[in-house]
């Protein structure tokens, strides 16, 4: 039987329409091995990397069965429930079932935490079809008596082997006992390890396994590298990187980290934002807006991104500080080049850590690119082409951690926000840098003292021109670390 379309692997007419007219008409890899098991009914373990499209290919057969089965929408007991790790992940799901859930006229509601339970509590009253939940704040509200899975016809579980490391899986197998045994489970991950195969024995019966695009089979239009550079090299480094042109996600270990570089790069004159578990759910979905929005061009996030971000064109993930462990490195990395599109990652090592990252790309089968660099070096070029422009702060209130407020408010006169910050009522906007004819704004700023810059050097590499946009005339991220403040007109 042919698989080169959704048709063809027996997906419903409806769903094939609604997915042409996003321009999806090609099933990828993993959703052409699992889409006839899953649309016939059986239980599927499947396992592909992040961004090979695990997330249409459990979506379909979860819908077409709902469809087809001819129960009603009851109140407080849900038809279906797809369980994911972290909000982010749970909101895209939502949103990518949305247009198909609607051509069938079947309705979902996300069930998670950080923000109030009465909406949640409101819609499950009213009756859904589906629930898309993270575990803590499901069990909550069925130990309030707010919802029942009693009555799931169909269970999903997204990226279970990142449920298992953050802890979850307790949880989750609570919430599987709790849903009927008879009905289709499926299991969806990365990668599957020893806790992820329990599970699944546990919990799917006879279950068909499909392996498509691995976490270890990193896609070849993704190249990485690894640049050697010394601890005073890091922020001037990375500041030349963002600034060049298209989207970047930059990784931290910390939420600290994460703080402090979308602020020196918002000093700097980069629009940045910051993803990290001490946001409140608003904070974290402004931040997600504005850089979906274009109105940051870079994101400043710890691991809880890594799994949760689902934004096209991506050119560059930089890994600011290297992950652990291996499986966080691909994660990271699979925020780019996704949907067959090509990227580039990249990861700073400094001269401590040069074991570290030779043992974790070994363990992740990647074979990089390493390049002794400085912030003067032409290799950035080639990493990340284009003119380099620092557009000025990203503007917007403070974002506030979770359970506080925020208020915003202006930097040090120069129109710029406190890093990291949201979006303005009326939409994301960005601070100004001077233009060309000498109206008076704000250039790029020196970073704070105690950021671990200062590299030597000056000067501007060749090619480099004006800022695209903003007129701003670009010095080198060397030239910041010195502490030479470029002249602002008055």
């Amino acid at each position: 039987m042919s698989t080169d379309t959704f048709g063809a692997l027996g997906v419903p007419t409806v769903l094939v329409d609604v997915l042409a007219s996003g321009g999806i008409t090609t099933p990828t890899p993993i959703q052409a091995a699992t889409l006839p098991d899953a649309l016939a009914g059986r239980d599927v373990l499947g396992r592909g990397r992040t961004g090979s499209g695990k997330t249409v290919a459990f979506l379909l057969p979860l819908l077409a069965r709902l469809a087809t089965s001819g129960k009603p929408r009851t109140p407080k007991r849900p038809r279906a429930l797809i369980l994911a790790p972290t909000r982010e992940l749970a909101t895209q799901i939502d949103e990518a079932m949305a247009p198909l859930a609607a051509g069938l006229g079947l309705t979902s509601r996300t069930v998670f935490g950080g923000v109030g339970q009465g909406p949640q509590v409101s819609a499950l009253r009213r009756g859904v079809d589906i629930v898309v939940a993270c575990p803590g704040r499901l069990e909550d509200l069925i130990g309030q008596g707010h919802v029942s899975l009693s009555g799931v016809e169909v269970t999903v579980i997204d990226e279970a082997d990142h449920m298992a490391d953050l802890g979850f899986l307790p949880q989750v197998r609570r919430l599987l006992d709790a849903t009927p045994p008879n009905g289709q489970r499926m299991l969806f991950s990365a990668t599957l390890d020893a806790g992820i195969g329990v599970l699944a024995k546990r919990y799917l019966q006879q279950p068909v396994t499909h392996e498509a695009d691995s976490a270890q089979s990193p896609v070849a239009a993704m190249s990485h590298h690894v640049l050697h550079i010394s601890s005073t090299a890091h922020l001037p480094v990375l500041l030349d990187l963002t600034s060049a042109p298209g989207r970047t996600i930059v990784f931290t270990r910390t939420k600290h980290r994460a703080k402090r570089i979308a602020r020196q790069l918002n000093d700097a004159g980069v629009p940045a934002v910051e993803l990290h578990g001490n946001l409140s759910q608003g904070a974290r979905t402004r931040m997600m807006d504005a850089f979906h929005s274009g109105a940051a061009k870079t994101l400043v996030a710890t691991d809880i991104a890594a799994r949760g971000i689902h934004v096209d064109d991506v050119n560059l993930v930089i890994h600011a500080d290297p992950p652990v462990e291996h499986k966080a490195y691909l994660h990271r990395s699979g925020r780019t080049a996704r949907a067959g599109a090509s990227g580039t990652v990249v990861t700073l090592m400094t001269d401590e850590q040069v074991r570290d990252v030779r043992d974790l790309t070994r363990k992740a089968g990647i074979k990089p690119t390493i390049t002794r660099a400085h912030a003067e070096h032409p290799v950035l070029s080639e990493l990340a082409p284009g003119v380099r422009a620092l557009e000025g702060a990203f503007v917007g209130a403070r974002p506030e951690s979770s359970g506080q407020g925020g208020g915003g408010r202006r930097s040090g006169g120069r129109g710029q926000a406190a890093a990291g910050g949201a979006p303005r009522a009326g939409g994301p906007r960005r601070s100004r840098g001077p233009r060309s004819e000498g109206r008076s704004g704000s250039g790029p700023a020196q970073p704070r003292r105690g950021s671990g810059s200062g590299a030597g050097g000056s000067g501007r590499r060749g090619g480099r021109g004006p800022g695209s946009g903003s007129g701003t005339s670009v010095r080198s991220a060397a030239t910041f670390s010195e502490g030479t403040r470029p002249q602002r007109s008055r």
